[in-house]
């Protein structure tokens, strides 16, 4: 009985240590060279055009207010490694949708983690925790 009790405190006490270090950590890495990068490696086609909060893109919003939100395995990778590979998930997501419904671009864009608005004209946030990766986006649909 005692190495059942032993072992079952042993599990949850893992079980603690593992949560406590599985806290999300935010990254902030560039959106310009990120999306770049995704183009040159052929993930995006480049016929959607990707523009940050407070960046002037212009043109017509179809619809405003889309959001994303992607996770990955990030165990055992780096912040930047899980979290471009994320970003590229979300981007094409936005992609795709933004050309089923005719629009171009994809403009106001915000970091939106845990439906919190982080605005920058440079910068995507990622939360990165000890097994997960994940990115928020909310943006408008446009046509330019």
């Amino acid at each position: 009985m005692k190495i059942k009790q032993f072992a079952l405190v042993a599990v949850l006490g893992f079980g603690g240590v593992l949560s406590a270090q599985a806290a999300d950590n935010m990254h902030d890495f560039d959106f310009q060279e990120a999306v770049k990068r995704a183009v040159d490696d052929g993930v995006l086609d480049g016929s959607v055009k990707f523009y940050l909060a407070g960046t002037k893109s212009g043109g017509r919003v179809i619809e405003r207010g889309l959001i994303t939100n992607k996770k990955t395995n990030g165990f055992a990778k780096s912040a930047e490694s899980s979290c471009d590979h994320v970003l590229r998930s979300a981007l094409i997501q936005f992609e795709r949708t933004a050309k089923a419904r005719g629009a171009n671009a994809v403009t106001n864009l915000v970091s939106y983690y845990k439906a919190n608005e982080t605005k920058s004209t440079k910068t995507y946030q990622c939360a990165k925790g000890t097994a997960v990766a994940g990115v928020a986006l909310k943006g408008d649909l446009v046509k330019l």
